[in-house]
């Protein structure tokens, strides 16, 4: 049984490839082509593996793209429950611009599912014993917008911790509604959850009421290259992104958690996960397109975040 499931409701066939410029009407000539198993609970679980960790990853997939999905994370030998559905899975697009740096990403909405498709989903949750779980992405068209809510309640009442990484419905649903341990918005997405735009001090007043009022017990609001702050029952904690040369954003905000919770359950301190997860989000933006963070890279980037080399309870092997 691993120690951590993942669950992804709405994954993806990533796709990557890079361009001198992106016009109009012309044809583009791309290189650099990659294809990678993608979405948020998926790439949550290859970072943990890549970390050396144990988790089994949970999604929903179907038609030839769910075969594709499934054969790409054979290939990255992620333990995996795939359940069918009727539609097909979808597949997002990021295009790199040489000439101004950028990065284009097309990301369909993905196909509707059955309220039979999220109980089996359910009932996998219920069937295992993983100390944490982890429901991350969004809510597919279809889905009930209490489904990850259910889940937390299942996870809390066999004494499991439940983590969120979602937007919309199914973050605001899921506070309002079940016991979250760990909930990682990003300040963008806070903001929609408050319905107002936030700064860095609106970002920590609204962390902490969630904590106060008792939504979840830790808030991890990631902020970009401005790193990322904590907030728990003992106040906030706040640690500026280590500086790196920025090649791609894509996946950044997966390998903060993947990194995170696979510290937590290795026993680090709170801080320590913490902070190594600010550098697994750091390294990731060292890779090119839908590439995850490296090990070496959050090796080599951790002892940057301030106290991250004291704060932790075990360590990198």
């Amino acid at each position: 049984m691993s120690s951590i499931l993942t669950v992804t409701l709405n994954p993806t066939v990533d796709l990557f490839c890079e361009a001198e410029a992106v016009r109009p009407v012309r044809k583009i000539r791309t290189s650099g082509a990659r294809h990678d198993p993608g979405g948020g609970g998926i790439n949550v679980a290859r970072v943990i593996l890549a970390l050396g960790g144990d988790a089994e990853a949970v999604f929903l997939g179907g038609g030839p793209t769910g075969a594709w999905l499934d054969a790409l994370l054979e290939r990255e030998g992620v333990a995996r429950h795939g359940l069918p559905i009727a539609g097909d899975t979808r597949v997002a697009y990021a295009v790199h611009e040489r000439a101004s740096g950028f990065d284009y990403r097309f990301v369909p909405a993905g196909p509707a599912v059955s309220a039979r498709e999220i109980e089996r989903v359910i009932e996998i949750v219920g069937s295992r014993d993983a100390p944490y779980v982890v429901a991350s992405g969004s809510l597919p068209a279809g889905a009930p917008a209490d489904s990850y809510a259910l889940m937390a309640h299942i996870v809390a009442e066999r004494g499991g911790r439940f983590v969120l990484d979602s937007s919309g419905d199914g973050l605001r649903v899921t506070l309002q509604k079940a016991p979250v341990f760990l909930v990682k918005p990003s300040i963008g997405e806070l903001g929609q959850l408050v319905g107002r735009e936030l700064d860095e001090e609106g970002a920590r007043a609204a962390a902490m009421k969630l904590v106060d009022e008792g939504a979840a017990q830790m808030v991890a609001v990631t902020m970009g290259a401005q790193g990322a702050l904590l907030a728990t029952a003992g106040g906030v904690t706040r640690t500026r992104a280590p500086r790196v040369v920025a090649r791609s954003a894509i996946g950044a905000g997966d390998s903060f958690l993947g990194a995170m919770v696979w510290a937590l359950s290795q026993n680090w301190s709170v801080k320590g996960a913490f902070h190594l997860g600010i550098a697994a989000g750091a390294a990731a933006v060292l890779t090119p397109g839908t590439r995850l963070c490296l090990p070496e890279d959050i090796r080599s980037l951790y002892p940057m975040s301030p106290d991250g080399n004291t704060e932790r309870e075990g360590g990198i092997d």
